[in-house]
Order: structure tokens, then C-alpha cells, then sequence
């Protein structure tokens, strides 16, 4: 707990900066096309010293299922490694399954499958097991099933961790470790160059939604997955947030914005940020500009290298 507490008061530049930012990491150990565990390893040692030594404190969230067979010790290493370095772990279910496909009942048991490691680690550690994140931040539908599991991850000790900023860097992660594999480091750096630009258009769509719903900026939690690419791009992202002005927090305190006791009364099937989940209760209407997906040559990139490598650490 003292580890965590001196990263997260820790100042992120000289000055005070006016806004916060959570940043939260998906698919733990490792979102990754490459099946070597020295490779998640390694990406998973880089990304933690830059958490630490740039003094931002971050959230990971587990799926078991990654640490499932003969790397399993090695797996659990890593989430171990989370830790050490001061970080918490929330479930993320064991599967990666979405609630659409499963129904409440198996969605509930793969939550419960997939605390088995994580919370005795987070015992271990001191912590409390508490926070959960949606994969595909799809909560479920229709408005009745989606209650139903609100009541059952209540009832459980667990609150929802929210998205209010996504730059669908998963869409670019799997490409960059295709580049990596192939050792084309032109193909790395224009991968890079494309994700940070699109992060720093997503990053001013989620300010400027925030004061179309609220008349103001929020404390916001930011998507990402634990991948290569944000390995190798963190100090870049960070410099991305302190232009925004946005300072790193722990969920907790982002989590203490009133924004997040909104009634949100979304239940669709298709995952969305809290934003659009407001807006749609709200009855309001979001900003047009930034609102883009990844750029087409990032898409097909990915399609192309998604339909010839497929390996059990991939999603």
C-alpha cells in the first residue's frame, strides 16, 4: 500500500496539472500475438519501470484463462509483478467473454472463474480484490439482464471500472507486434506515429464530451491493454495527457468525480464509453469531430495479420 500511495502523490510535472486521468490496462498478462513468454515478460518489465519511474499509478485487469497451461507459473510471475511495482489487479473475467454470448448466469461464473489467482495475490499483498471491468465493455442486454448482473457484482465486493477515454489501441497492437516479429522498424515507427496521433484525437473527444454532458472537464479512466506497443509508447502517452492537462490518479480517486453517479440506463448489446452511455440517458448529443475510428490502413493491417496468426494469447 505505501508503494502505491507514494506513486500516486507523486507529481506528474512540476505544476500541478488542473485534470486527472486513470489509466487501466486490459487482457493481463499480456494482449499479444506473439507466443513466446520471454517476449509478454519483457513487455510487461518495460511497461511497469516506466510506470514507476515516471511516478503514475495504474490498474490491470486479469483474464485467468491467459494463465492457463505450461507457462503458468511464469504468468502468474507476471501479474505478481503488478504488485510488487505498487499496481492494482482487477477481474476481467476468465474467458474475455461477453455477457452477449454467455447470458448473466456463465457470465457470472466466468467473473467467478476468474478470480481464483488474482485475489489470493491480491490478498498476499495486503489489497482487497474490488474492481471488475467489462470485456468489450459490454455490461449485458437487455435492461433486465444488465441489473441482474450489476446486482450480482454487487453483491460479490466489486464495482464496475468505467472507460471515458478509448483509442482502440488494440486495434494497433496486434500489427506492431506483427512488425516486431518481422523486424521491419520502419513499419514499427510509422505504427507508433499513427497510434499516438489517434490517441491525441481521442484523448481531446473525451474533454471536449465530457463538457458537452457536464459544462466542464472530468476526471477520466482511460482504456488500455497491456501490449507491446503501449510498452514502447508509455512515456510518449504520458506526454500526450500532460498537454491535455490531465494528471495520473488511481481509479479511486478518478472514481470520486460526481460524474460517475450519472444514472446511466444504457443497455444495448454494443460496448460503449460511460460517455455515450450518459449521453444516451441524458438525451444529449456528443461532438462529430474526433469521433473516428482507427484509420483504414491500421484496420486492415490488423484484419490481414489477425486471419494469419491466430495463437491462445490473442484476445
Amino acid at each position: 500500500m505505501a508503494a502505491l500511495a507514494l506513486l500516486a502523490a507523486a507529481p506528474a510535472t512540476a505544476r500541478e496539472l488542473e485534470g486527472q486521468v486513470a489509466l487501466t490496462f486490459d487482457d493481463l498478462p499480456a494482449l499479444t500475438i506473439e507466443t513466446n513468454q520471454g517476449y509478454i515478460d519483457d513487455l510487461n518489465r518495460d511497461l511497469l519501470r516506466k510506470l514507476r519511474e515516471n511516478h503514475v499509478p495504474a490498474i490491470g485487469f486479469v483474464n485467468e484463462s491467459k494463465a492457463e497451461g505450461a507457462e503458468h507459473d511464469r504468468q502468474v510471475d507476471n501479474l505478481k509483478r503488478w504488485l510488487d511495482a505498487g499496481m492494482l489487479l482487477g477481474n476481467h473475467t476468465f474467458s474475455h467473454s461477453s455477457p452477449n454470448s454467455l447470458g448473466a448466469a456463465a457470465y457470472a461464473a466466468d467473473i467467478e472463474r476468474g478470480e481464483r489467482i488474482t485475489r489470493p495475490l491480491m490478498k498476499a499483498h495486503g489489497k482487497k480484490l474490488r474492481w471488475f471491468r467489462h470485456p468489450y465493455l459490454e455490461a449485458g442486454s437487455p435492461l433486465a439482464v444488465r441489473d441482474w448482473i450489476n446486482r450480482w457484482l454487487r453483491d460479490h465486493g466489486y464495482r464496475v471500472a468505467p472507460v471515458t477515454i478509448d483509442a482502440e489501441d488494440w486495434e494497433f497492437a496486434e500489427p506492431y507486434d506483427d512488425a516486431i516479429a518481422k523486424h521491419d522498424v520502419a513499419r514499427q515507427a510509422r505504427i507508433r506515429q499513427t497510434y499516438l496521433a489517434y490517441t491525441a484525437m481521442r484523448i481531446k473527444w473525451s474533454q471536449e464530451s465530457a463538457k458537452a454532458l457536464f459544462g466542464r472537464d472530468i476526471a477520466h479512466i482511460m482504456l488500455l491493454h497491456c501490449t507491446r506497443l503501449n510498452a514502447d509508447t508509455l512515456d510518449a502517452l504520458l506526454k500526450l495527457l500532460r498537454t491535455a492537462r490531465l494528471r495520473p490518479v488511481t481509479i479511486d480517486q478518478a472514481m470520486r468525480d460526481r460524474a460517475y453517479r450519472t444514472r446511466d440506463t444504457y443497455a444495448e448489446k454494443d460496448g460503449v464509453t460511460w460517455l455515450e452511455r450518459w449521453a444516451a440517458t441524458l438525451g444529449k448529443t456528443l461532438p462529430s469531430e474526433g469521433d473516428e475510428d482507427p484509420p483504414a490502413e491500421i484496420q486492415a493491417e490488423y484484419d490481414r495479420v489477425d486471419n494469419d496468426r491466430v495463437s491462445p494469447q490473442n484476445k
